[in-house]
């Protein structure tokens, strides 16, 4: 026996004396007992086990019958025990089985919760006290399982941050989180015994009630689906349901467990990022995606009920002049005014976008012909012409616009995009400010175009292009002072490709400026020679600039380089520009050509008499040389009215101390005329085409001699 057990108070009797002195009766008793039960005397000194009880506790009868009862209390408990009993030695008994620890301790100390019955018992040999022992430890558990799964749901249901709603098989509430009752703004007992009604959005009254049936019905398990909620202040929220049945053992419907999210914020940003996906940021308009999109639906109503439609692509003329001059932040405020133009303008049936930079496409339905979509083209172009006012600026700004007719035949979204496109650069490059007709030819038109613009950057790659140089006489002595560069390119197919093919495709890219570098560079070079090698004159050389290029700010500084480089004295270069060119910026314009007069270089205005600026600019510009546009030299019809105007234009140019040059002279009649209205320069297939570098002494030592 243990030390804790041997120092437990005993009764004098040993076992055997004490047993042979009552009747052994009690023993058959005790064993009939359905539970495990023990006999104490009034002192707590066990007198009888029976079987269940030694089984229960694992100790043997003889460990048992004679000690105080107090061996089955856990030790921790044992010495408050005996103190106890010793200041109440007439409820021994009772001060050991009390409601605080009923639990007895086995043999191999394991603790076992019990529930204890004291039955007194009183007998002529003195009171006794039968005690029943039920182990309860399973029931305990079961206790405990039950409290934690109470808790569990507690967490899980009523502190769920989660809206969560049980309902009964009717679909009233019958419990609700806070979290619920948050979200739909009433109260618990607001919400307790109501149907969702009370706090559904009306359009949406049903849609609960239907998923009701569904389950009810066995038509499905659970649901998930999306409704808006009423809120006691009057806000509207949309929220995701997930709801499914709890079901008894036999499969009845006991109630309806509601898991409810709020979804509103998360709408309205999908909302959001779709618009974003399929809306420009800068104008709102719509963009491509959105735009194929509908053009998609809009051949469906085509095909189903017959029409035609039109997409029309808008190109705004020059406006990279408007980023070169005012800088980006003014051009998409320009951008964002045409767009809402453009909007006011249009149908509402129909559908705007842009499609990127400066471009803008434009679906129209519903058409009865194409003149209808003529009308509208012409109408977009004459509203984006208005003056704009923007930022203190008052700029201008036109447009080209190709048009595609397309009927139920169209099955090719993107091939429109190309023809429509095919178009636009049709218009831009007849005239700009109108529009073209897509037509089957410019589709070819255009594959020729890209497969010369491939071919272009691969001889430019390759330096197969060169310059070469067209004289410039003076009408009065024939005497050569001058030549134009001119940029050739001889393809191994094409034969001679003109520049008037090539040039306008190297302004679709910043190939520009890299022929526009190559032409400065390579021209410089060779006027730089012609010294040494033209003994009797120094020809000067123009250059012709892009509008790119003019408005590069690297152009000055190249020039100045490539000057100082070659040792060609800056009066000898003379930059070709177009009236169109200089008139972008007119400010900006100014700039350069201070700059490029601080220099010493002077400047050309090429074209003269096409544009339609005030005659002021020409003061304010103060170009070297005004050269005539061959239209004026070669007109259609001869006439005492073009001679008229032909000597009006040489007359002002000399009034205004500048030299006038004429081009595209063919004609000794041509020729005549213009020496006779004293215009004193002048080039064309007369005196000689283009020539390459090395044949430009040779003329400038001969002369004409026409």
């Amino acid at each position: 026996m243990s030390r804790a057990l041997s120092a437990l108070p005993t009764r004098a009797d040993t076992p055997a004396t004490f047993l042979s002195a009552h009747p052994p009766s009690w023993n058959g008793l005790l064993e009939a007992l359905p539970e495990p039960t023990a006999l104490l005397d009034g002192d707590g000194i066990v007198h009888y086990v029976n079987g269940l009880l030694t089984a229960l506790t694992d100790y043997t009868p003889g460990e048992l019958i004679g000690q105080d009862v107090v061996i089955l209390m856990p030790e921790r408990l044992r010495e408050r025990l005996l103190r106890t009993r010793r200041e109440r030695p007439r409820h021994a008994v009772a001060a050991i089985w009390n409601d605080e620890d009923l639990t007895i301790q086995r043999r191999d100390g394991q603790e076992i919760p019990v529930e204890v019955t004291r039955s007194p018992l009183a007998l002529e040999e003195g009171s006794w006290v039968v005690v029943a022992i039920r182990d309860v430890s399973t029931q305990r558990a079961n206790e405990q399982a039950r409290a934690d799964t109470e808790l569990r749901f507690r967490v899980a249901f009523e502190n769920n941050m989660a809206p969560m709603t049980f309902a009964d098989a009717n679909d009233r509430i019958i419990a609700v989180n806070d979290a619920m009752c948050q979200m739909v703004g009433f109260s618990r007992e607001e919400l307790l015994g109501c149907d969702s009604t009370p706090f559904t959005y009306p359009d949406d009254v049903g849609i609960t009630e239907s998923t009701h049936q569904r389950l009810i019905s066995g038509e499905v398990e659970q649901v998930r689906y999306v409704k808006r909620y009423l809120r006691k202040d009057g806000g509207v929220i949309e929220v995701e349901v997930s709801r499914s049945p709890a079901r008894d053992a036999d499969g009845k419907i006991l109630y309806f467990v509601f898991s409810e999210r709020d979804i509103t914020e998360e709408r309205a940003l999908a909302a959001q990022l779709k618009h974003q996906a399929l809306h420009d940021p800068l104008t709102g308009l719509a963009n491509r995606a959105f735009f194929e999109e509908r053009l998609a639906q809009a051949h469906g109503r085509v095909i189903r009920h017959g029409g035609i439609g039109a997409v029309l692509l808008i190109d705004l003329d020059d406006f990279k002049g408007v980023n070169d001059s005012f800088g980006h932040f003014l051009g998409d405020h320009l951008l964002t005014a045409i767009a809402h133009r453009l909007q006011i303008a249009t149908r509402s049936a129909d559908t705007l976008c842009r499609f990127g930079g400066d471009e803008f496409l434009y679906l129209a339905e519903g058409l009865v012909s194409p003149k209808e979509a003529e009308v509208l083209a012409e109408r977009l172009v004459s509203v984006i012409a208005e003056p704009y006012n923007i930022a203190g600026f008052q700029i201008e700004q036109h447009a080209s616009i190709g048009i595609v007719i397309w009927d139920a035949t169209c099955t090719s979204f993107s091939e429109t995009i190309q023809n429509v496109d095919a178009a636009l650069y049709e218009a831009k490059r007849n005239f700009r400010g109108h529009h073209v007709i897509f037509t089957p030819t410019m589709h070819q038109a255009a594959v020729s175009r890209f497969s010369l613009a491939q071919e272009l950057r691969q001889t430019f790659n390759a330096g197969d292009l060169a310059m070469h140089y067209q004289p410039i006489a003076n009408l009065t002595s024939k005497e050569v002072v001058g030549f134009e560069a001119l940029m050739r390119w001889n393809h191994p197919d094409r034969g001679w490709v003109s520049p008037e093919d090539f040039i306008p495709l190297a302004e679709q890219s910043d190939l520009i400026l890299e022929l526009g570098s190559f032409a400065l560079r390579e021209s410089i070079r060779e006027a730089s020679k012609w010294a040494s090698r033209t003994r009797l004159l120094r020809p000067y050389v123009t250059v012709n600039l892009s509008a790119h290029q003019f408005l590069d700010p690297g152009l000055v500084p190249m020039i100045k380089m490539l000057l100082g480089e070659s040792a060609l004295p800056p009066e000898y270069l003379i930059l070709e520009i177009t009236e169109s060119v200089a008139l972008i910026d007119i400010d900006e314009t100014m700039k350069v050509l201070d700059q490029l007069g601080i220099l010493g270089v002077g400047v050309a205005l090429d074209d003269f008499g096409t544009g339609f600026s005030s005659l002021s600019y020409l003061a304010k510009l103060s170009p070297r040389i005004i050269k005539i546009d061959q239209s004026f030299v070669r007109p259609l019809d001869n006439s005492d009215r073009n001679d008229t105007l032909l000597e009006t234009i040489i007359s002002l140019g000399q009034r205004l101390d500048m030299t006038m040059l004429a081009e595209g002279i063919e004609t000794e009649a041509q020729f005549r005329r213009l020496r006779r209205l004293g215009c004193e320069l002048g080039q064309g297939y007369l005196f000689s085409p283009a020539v390459p570098s090395d044949q430009v002494e040779a003329m400038v030592t001969r002369g004409f001699s026409t």
